[in-house]
Parts: structure tokens; sequence; C-alpha cells
């Protein structure tokens, strides 16, 4: 039978939109939290001495409850754009945890468990749609029910009730169109456009900028679906996931009834001595509170680093590539340290409880309105970790030792950012030195070439690194008595073709496998005035820049032109060696082209490889398709390099549900 229909929501104002946001914000960021706890609760100790077919279950639900939490990160995500696209600041912070009564309607309880039968039922509750009978888990009923509400006319915005977060949203996407309506749609969406945050930047599927009301409408859609479900069955929704996990469960249940992967797991753990201890637990004993310290300074980490992205701070050069990066160093920290507390004894009063993280949040999440402040305060946290981990974690879980070597390298370059940050933005001559001074800082983690054969004439010098050459055959057809085709010993001989016409052989090398040294006095290679990057179809990236690449040992190489895999297949990451072809890769390099203006010419394009991820680029370049239409015109950006990736060439996250590897 269909429950009664829920209130209406009033939005008159622009203070009224802006504070029904910020809720829709700290709700999309606890729900984010409640299902990192439950997967979190389901890792790899919670499935130890389970018999195979169980295990494989709990891994299996603890994927889609990770996917699921990304997808509460995209809307997140969406909801911050349509408050920046409006002038609103976005609302990142929270109340902690168990969050208290009126923060959200009555029965929209936010707390965190860990994964049971009640917290299955809770979250296939808070995901249901509108109209649909599902009674909440045991346990999770607000102590006494409430009403919130705000009178017509009333100017100080106030929290209203909603029944369903669908319907929350549904009240968002009216005040919109009515306010758009009433003080024109130009006028409502006010905000700074390069703001935005999206999908090739970020790194999540789905996160699209919001400009207008027809891009409002479409994120609020976005939203809706993948949570509740389309208006008819959508059956990759939130809803439809935990109600299959639900099934799942109890018909594992019915012939184990035994079956607890995540027994004993802390609920309601706090950092703190609560003030008022019922329902809580707090987490004191030893390794376990250090451990959690550092935790949820790694989570407030990245929630700085997120609250830097969507402020104007972040629009000083190479700043938002960099900070995504922290964004993503944070997140890849985090699940290995929730893991681990999992395994640690909670309370020195309560005996045969293990702990969990809380994601605690301090009250200075606010990012500092100067860029050298922002990225110092960003800097010393993670200097701050790194330290951290090494003394009190990675004697624990030693392959952590290799999360604090990435912070220690994502350090330097957040503090070579403060020191250039303040320069405005669009200051070519001043970008090019900030952009410098961030990509030299990449000692700790830089590419180390290969062997480089060496071939000495009169006039030139040619060098040939064999790990990066693609057989793209250029050399051997536009000068064959140059270079001999399969032959054995010497087969490069630079006297037999004219200088200039080696020269521009070699720079139409697409992977940068050849190079040059003039001995005549000439010029020698320089790199070109604008940064491109060009999708090849179903193959690599071929980049043509001021290029500093990145990546395992040695120092930073600098170079003008590479081929670089895209497929994931290459025995020869970062660079592409050809295995696309054998791996059947197909990926158009048609993508559609993208809004964008014009970019500066001079700065540097780094690209570091995240381990077991993108390729991130750091500096302004144009991304087109093979054809030369540009794609994108963009400071920084995540490229696909797993395979795949749904928003091909960006990254959307992909490479973590497959389980990509790659230093």
């Amino acid at each position: 039978m269909p429950t009664a229909p829920e209130p209406a929501i009033r939005i008159e104002s622009r203070d009224h939109l802006a504070e029904l946001l910020a809720e829709a914000a700290e709700i999309e960021h606890g729900l984010m939290c409640c299902y990192l706890y439950a997967a979190f609760s389901l890792g790899e100790p919670a499935r130890r001495g389970l018999p195979a077919a169980q295990a494989d279950a709990v891994a299996r639900w603890r994927d889609v409850i990770l996917a699921v939490a990304r997808d509460e990160m995209t809307h997140l995500a969406l909801v911050a754009n349509v408050a920046n696209a409006i002038g609103a600041s976005p609302r990142l912070g929270r109340l902690n945890f168990p969050v208290s009564p009126g923060a959200h309607p009555s029965g929209v309880v936010v707390s965190l468990a860990p994964f049971t039968p009640a917290t299955l039922d809770h979250f296939v509750f808070l995901e249901r749609p509108e109209g649909a009978v599902d009674q909440d888990g045991d346990g999770f009923a607000a102590p006494r029910p409430y009403q919130r509400g705000l009178g017509q006319g009333r100017l100080v915005p106030s929290a209203q009730d909603y029944a369903t977060v669908g319907h929350l949203y549904r009240g968002i996407e009216r005040g919109l169109a009515d306010l758009a309506a009433r003080l024109g749609e130009d006028v409502l969406f006010c905000g700074d456009p390069r703001l935005q945050l999206d999908a090739a930047g970020v790194g999540l599927a789905g996160i699209t900028r919001v400009v207008d009301l027809a891009s409002a409408r479409a994120a609020l859609e976005t939203i809706v679906t993948q949570g509740e479900g389309a208006r008819d069955t959508h059956h990759a929704s939130h809803y439809c996931r935990f109600l299959a996990i639900r099934d799942e469960l109890r018909a594992i249940l019915a012939e184990d009834p035994g079956f607890a992967p995540a027994a004993r797991i802390a609920r309601n753990p706090v950092m703190r001595r609560p003030p008022t201890p019922e329902g809580l637990l707090w987490v004191d004993a030893e390794p376990a509170a250090t451990v959690l310290d550092l935790g949820n300074a790694t989570y407030q980490f990245m929630l700085r680093a997120l609250t830097t992205l969507t402020s104007p701070v972040a629009l000083a050069p190479g700043a938002r590539a960099l900070t995504t990066e922290a964004m993503a160093t944070a997140m890849r920290a985090l699940t290995p340290i929730a893991e681990l507390l999992t395994t640690l004894p909670a309370s020195t009063t309560v005996p045969d409880v293990r702990a969990g993280l809380t994601f605690t949040m301090s009250r200075s999440l606010e990012v500092m309105p100067e860029p050298r402040g922002a990225f110092r305060t960003l800097f010393e946290s993670a200097d701050r970790l790194a330290a951290g981990l090494r003394a009190h974690v990675v004697t624990l879980a030693p392959t952590m030792a290799a999360v604090a070597d990435g912070l220690d390298d994502l350090a330097a370059r957040l503090r070579a950012q403060s020191e250039v940050a303040a320069i405005p933005y669009g200051d070519g001559a001043a970008a090019t030195t900030a952009t410098t001074a961030t990509a030299t800082a990449t000692a700790a983690a830089a590419y180390a070439p290969g062997p480089v054969e060496e071939a000495r004439g009169r006039d030139l010098i040619i060098r040939f690194e064999t790990a990066r050459c693609i057989h793209a055959r250029h050399c051997v057809t536009g000068a064959p008595r140059v270079f001999l085709a399969n032959v054995v010993g010497p087969w490069i001989f630079p006297d037999e073709a004219p200088v200039d016409d080696l020269i521009t052989i070699a720079r139409t090398c697409p992977s940068g496998a050849i190079t040059y040294e003039r001995l005549d006095g000439g010029a020698p290679e320089t790199a070109p005035p604008r940064n491109v990057v060009r999708v090849r179809e179903n193959g690599p990236y071929a980049v043509h820049a001021d290029l500093h690449l990145a990546g395992a040992g040695g120092a930073a190489a600098t170079m003008t032109r590479a081929t670089l895999c895209r497929c994931g297949a290459s025995q020869r990451k970062p660079f592409c060696d050809g295995s696309h072809v054998a791996a059947g890769f197909t990926a158009s390099g048609e993508a559609a082209t993208r809004p964008s203006e014009p970019l500066h010419d001079g700065p540097p394009l780094e690209i570091r490889p995240q381990p077991d991820g993108p390729l991130m680029l750091s500096g302004p370049v144009e991304i087109c398709t093979g054809t030369g239409r540009t794609i994108d015109r963009v400071d920084g950006a995540r490229l696909c390099r797993c395979g795949g990736s749904a928003t091909k060439p960006f990254c959307d996250g992909t490479h973590a549900r497959i389980g990509f590897r790659a230093p």
C-alpha cells in the first residue's frame, strides 16, 4: 500500500535554495561514509576462514557497496556544481557521526554500522523510491519523531521535511525552475563556470558541469536515477543493488544462520570521549586510537583538497590537477587504513569489539582564501600524514610504506605550488614559472629512460630509445638509406641523407624514440607553442608538448614527443608497445567536442601515471582526436590508461573496479 504524499518543499529565494543544497550535500556525504564503513567491515580480514562460496559473495558485496559509495561521491560533486552555479559556496562539511536529530528529517537516520541484515535493510530504506513501502532496519529509527518546516513568506532559510531523498531533489528541481522563471536564468546561474567539477578532472563517471537550468536538471536526474532508479525499474540503481544483496544474504543465512562476516566490529564508534556515551563506542585502545587518528586525518586531507578544488584558489596555474591528485592519493590511502582498523581491538573497557573509521571532521575545513596559505596547509598535512604512517602504521602494515612515499612526493609538489599559487590566473609568463616549479619537484618518482643507441654523423647525432618505439615506420619509409630495416648490427647512418630531411623525420616520430643533436650549429628541437595530446583511434595517446614525464625512479624526464598506453596491456607502461592490436582494444578517438576556452601558451605539461590508476595531466593542454579535431582544452585532466573507462579518453574510476595494476 503506497505511503501518503510527501510534504511540499518551499523554495522562495536563492537563500532557501542554497540551504537545501547544503542539506543535500550533507546527506550525500553522510551516505557515502555509511556505505564505506559497511564496505570496510567486509574487507579481506572479514573473509578469512569463510567457505569459498561465502567469501566470494562477501567480496562481491564489498565491491558493490564501494561502487555505490563512489556514486555518492559523484552526487556530492554534482550538488557542489549546482551550488557553485548559483553563486553559493558548496557545503562539504557535515556533523560528526551519529548525526544529531534535526539535521535531517526524523526518518533519515545517518550513523555508522558494520554490514548486518539490519544495516542492509537500512540502506534499502534510505534509497527507496517515493511511494515504496520498505521498513527501516532494526535499531535505526530516530529516538522520537519530529517535524521540520518553512512557513510561507519566511526570509530566514530553515530545514524542511521529506521522506525520501528523491523527493528532496524533485523539490530542489522545482525551486530551480521557479527561481529561473522569476529572476531570469542568467541571473540565477551567476557562478564562475571555471569552478565546475567534471568527469575529466575528478575521474568519476557522471560528473557534469552545471551552467544553466537544463544542465542543473540533468545533474539532479543523474542523482535520483542512480539512487532510487528511474520512473520505471532501473536495476543498476542503489535501491535495486541493495535489494539484490539482501536477497542473496537471506539465502546464505537460511543455510547458515551463524554467518556474520562483520561480527564484533563497532557500531557508532567515536574518536573522542563522548559527553553522552549512550549507544556510542569510544575507540581508546592502542594502537587503534592512533591509527584512527591517522585515518581521520587522511579523510580530512581528502576533503580539504576537494574544498580547495571547488574554490577560486584552484584557478591558480597548475592547481586543479595537483589538488585532484591530492584527493586521489588520500582516497587510495584511506581503504587500507580503514580495513586495518577492523582488525584492531577498539576499547579498553568493552572486550571483543574491533574498531572502525569514524570519519571525524574538524570545524576548520574551509579553504584559506589566499592560494599560498591554502596550498601550504595541504603541504603541511601531507607531510605530517607521511611521517605518521611511517611511525605508527607501516609496522602493522608494511605495504603502507609505499603510500607514505607517495605522500612525501605529493607534499614536495604541494610545497612548490604554495610558493607560486598567488600568481594571477592567465598570466602566461608567470604561469610558465609556476608550472615549471611544480613539475620539477618530481625527483622521488620520475621516469627512468631505457637504453639509447647513438649514431654519429658529420653534422648530426641520431639517438634511438628502443623502449619507446611503436614502429610507426616514418623513419624507415622516409629515409630507407639512413634507417635500415631488419639488419644485424649498425642500422642508422646519418650521413646518407640531408640534415634537414632527417630532422623532419625525427620530428614526425610520434613516440619520441628518435631524437637528434645538431653538430652544424643549427637550432635544436624545441617544444611546440601549444601542448597537444592526440587520442589515436583504437590506440594510444600521442603527446606533442613541453613534456615532463614522471615514472619509477630517477629524475624527471623532459621530452617533446611520447606515445602513451591507454589500453592497459602494454608491457612498457607508461609507453605504448603496440599491445592494443593483439589485445583487440577498441576505443574511438572521435570523442565529442566539449565547450572550452583557448589556452595560454608556454607552460609545460606534467604527466604523472598514478599507481594502479590514470595518467594525471597538469598544465594547459589541448586534447584532440587523431584527425585533429579538438575534444577539450583543459588545465589538467585524468586520462584513462586501464582501457575500461566508459568516458574515454577520460578516467571514470573503472581502474579501481577491475583491479588495474600498473606503477
